[in-house]
C-alpha cells in the first residue's frame, strides 16, 4: 500500500554569503518549485566593522553565484544591500519571498556559526511554516566528530586529530604508517627567507567591484581597510579559485613547507596559496585542494619535499576541521572565555598600523592594504604583542574577524581567543604561543631597519616586545608556572637579579601605560 504525499506548493531555500558551494545536492536538479534566496543584509555586515575587501568579495561572489544558478534554470531571488524591498534581516526577507511565492516551506544549510545557527532554529516561529536544515555538504568532518574523538580525554590536541583524519581517509599513507615514517615535519618547516628560492610572482584577478564598493558606501556601512576597486585579487568565482590552486599546486607548494613561518618586509604572502578565502565561502571544497596537491606531489616527487606536502596537508584536513570541532563544541560559552582576565583595550594602531615596531607596521598595513596576512604574522606579531599587553580578547577577536578576508567566527575565534590569546584556558594551546625580539629577528627581516633595539630590554629604545615578554610571565606565573614547556622560561626569569629583573618588569609598566604611542 502506497502512501500519497503531496508535493510542497513550493520550497524557499536560503544560500548564505559562505555557503556557495556549486556541487551541491540542491543544485543537481531544477525543480519548478523551489525558489533559491540570496542576501545582503545589515545583519551580517554590521555585527563587526569588516574589511571592505572582505565585503566587497563575499557580495561578488553571491552575484556570480546568483548568475550561475540562473544559467543553469533555477529559479533565484536576490537581494541587493540597496533594494527598498530588502529589509536588512534574514528572516524579514524570507517572509518577503515567502509573500510572493506562496510557498509553504523553507529550507536552509547548516550555518557555520553560533549566532546564525540561533537564528536557523527560531525560523519556523518566525516565518509560521517547516524549517529544514541540512547539511552544507562542504567540511569533511561532522560538527561533532572531534568532541567524539576526545571524549573522554583532558587535553584536546591537534596532532591527535590529525592522524585520525590521515587513518580514516588513507592520506599520506603506506597500511598503518604515515608516507615517510613521520606524522609531521614541522622540525624542517621553520627557515627563515633570505631572497631565495624566488616567490613565484602571484598570478594577480583583475575583478571590478566597484559598483559593489558604491553601494557598500550608498548604504553607509562601516568598513576597514582599503581596497583597489577594479583589481580585487581574491578568487570570487569556483573557476578563478580552481585557476589559484592549480598555480599553487604548480609553482608555489614545492617551497610552502620550509618557509611556511617566514615573515618578509618585501615579499608579503611568500608561499602560501590564498586559498583560505575560496575555502571558507566554498567555492572551493577541500576535497579538491588536497587532491590537486597530492597528485602534483605524486607525479614528480622529487620536485616536493614530503615537508612541503604533508605540511599543507595538516592545515587543511587537521587544523581546519579541528578548530571547526572545537567551535561546535565549546560555543557558546567559548566566546566569553578570559583566562588571563585581560581587559586592556586594543591600541589604536591596530586600526591604523601606525606603530614604529617594524614587524607590527608591517603585519598591520599588509592587513589593512590587503585583508590578508599569513598565520605566523597573526600568531606571533599581532597576536603576540596583543596578549603580552593584556588586551581584551572582546577585542582582539573583534579585530581579527573584520580585518581578514577569510574570517568567519567558526575559525576565527578558535585561532584568536584559543590559539593566540589563550583565553580558553589551554584547549587548543599547550602554552602561550608569544617570542621576545630574538624570535621576530630570526624568522623576519624586521629588526634591522626598526626604531627600536632588538638587543635591549629597558631604554627609551629597547623593543617593547622583550620587556613585556618577561611582563606576561611574571604576572600569570600562579598559572603557567606549571607548564613543563614553560619550565626554561621560568628558570631564565628566576636567573635575573632582582635589580634586572625590577627594571624590566618597571619598563613593561611604562610601556603598559602607553600603548597608544609606541
Amino acid at each position: 500500500m502506497f502512501m500519497i504525499v503531496d508535493k510542497p506548493v513550493g520550497i524557499v531555500r536560503l544560500v548564505l554569503g559562505d555557503q556557495l558551494y556549486p556541487q551541491h545536492s540542491w543544485f543537481t536538479t531544477v525543480e519548478d518549485n523551489v525558489t533559491y534566496v540570496l542576501m545582503e543584509v545589515r545583519s551580517e555586515t554590521d555585527y563587526v566593522p569588516h574589511h571592505i575587501q572582505k565585503v566587497a568579495a563575499i557580495f561578488h561572489a553571491m552575484r556570480s553565484f546568483t548568475s550561475e544558478l540562473q544559467r543553469c534554470g533555477h529559479r533565484v531571488r536576490y537581494f541587493r544591500i540597496g533594494d527598498g524591498d530588502n529589509v536588512g534581516t534574514i528572516a524579514g526577507n524570507l517572509k518577503v519571498v515567502l509573500s510572493e511565492t506562496e510557498a509553504d516551506s523553507v529550507e536552509v544549510q547548516e550555518p557555520d556559526e553560533w549566532r546564525l545557527d540561533v537564528v536557523f532554529r527560531t525560523l519556523s516561529d518566525q516565518l509560521n511554516v517547516p524549517v529544514r536544515i541540512v547539511s552544507s555538504e562542504h567540511f569533511l568532518t561532522t560538527r561533532t566528530e572531534v568532541s567524539e574523538h576526545f571524549a573522554g580525554r583532558r587535553q584536546w590536541r591537534m596532532e591527535s586529530f590529525y592522524r585520525y583524519m590521515r587513518q580514516k581517509h588513507n592520506i599520506l599513507m603506506e597500511g598503518d604508517l604515515p608516507v615517510g615514517g613521520e606524522w609531521n615535519y614541522d622540525a624542517d618547516n621553520r627557515k627563515k627567507w633570505k631572497g631565495n628560492p624566488p616567490v613565484p610572482p602571484l598570478t594577480m584577478l583583475s575583478v571590478d567591484v566597484s559598483e559593489i564598493v558604491n553601494e557598500v558606501r550608498s548604504a553607509g556601512i562601516l568598513t576597514v581597510g582599503e581596497i583597489d576597486e577594479k583589481n580585487l585579487i581574491w578568487p570570487t568565482t569556483p573557476e578563478a579559485a580552481e585557476q589559484r590552486l592549480q598555480y599553487f599546486a604548480t609553482n608555489i607548494l614545492p617551497f610552502f613547507g620550509p618557509y611556511q613561518d617566514a615573515i618578509s618586509s618585501t615579499e608579503r604572502t611568500l608561499f602560501h596559496s590564498l586559498l583560505s578565502f575560496a575555502l571558507n565561502v566554498k567555492i572551493l571544497h577541500p576535497w579538491k585542494v588536497i587532491s590537486v596537491c597530492l597528485d602534483a606531489w605524486k607525479a614528480d616527487p622529487d620536485r616536493y619535499s614530503l615537508a612541503s606536502v604533508e605540511g599543507f596537508v595538516r592545515q587543511i584536513i587537521g587544523w581546519r576541521e579541528y578548530v571547526r570541532g572545537v567551535y561546535w563544541a565549546h560555543m557558546p560559552e567559548y566566546a566569553e572565555k578570559n583566562f588571563f582576565n585581560h581587559h586592556r583595550p586594543l591600541p589604536v594602531w591596530y586600526w591604523t598600523g601606525q606603530t614604529n615596531m617594524n614587524c607590527l607596521r608591517t603585519a598591520i598595513t599588509s592587513t589593512l592594504t590587503t585583508a590578508y596576512a599569513h598565520h605566523i604574522q597573526r600568531l606571533m606579531v599581532t597576536g603576540a604583542f596583543a596578549l603580552m599587553a593584556g588586551c581584551d580578547p572582546d577585542e582582539v577577536d573583534t579585530w581579527y574577524l573584520g580585518v581578514y578576508i577569510d574570517a568567519f567566527e567558526w575559525v576565527e575565534i578558535t585561532n584568536t581567543r584559543g590559539m593566540s590569546q589563550m583565553a580558553d584556558g589551554g584547549l587548543l594551546a599547550s602554552k602561550p604561543y608569544l617570542g621576545t625580539a630574538t624570535y621576530i629577528n630570526k624568522m623576519s627581516d624586521h629588526c634591522g631597519t626598526c626604531s627600536y633595539d632588538r638587543t635591549k630590554r629597558i631604554g627609551d629604545l629597547a623593543c617593547p616586545l622583550n620587556s613585556l615578554y618577561w611582563h606576561f610571565h611574571h604576572r600569570h606565573r600562579d598559572k603557567l608556572q606549571r607548564n613543563v614547556r614553560l619550565a626554561m622560561t621560568y628558570r631564565q626569569l628566576d636567573r635575573f637579579s632582582n635589580e634586572e629583573r625590577t627594571a624590566i618588569l618597571d619598563h613593561a609598566e611604562r610601556i603598559l601605560s602607553k600603548l597608544d604611542t609606541l
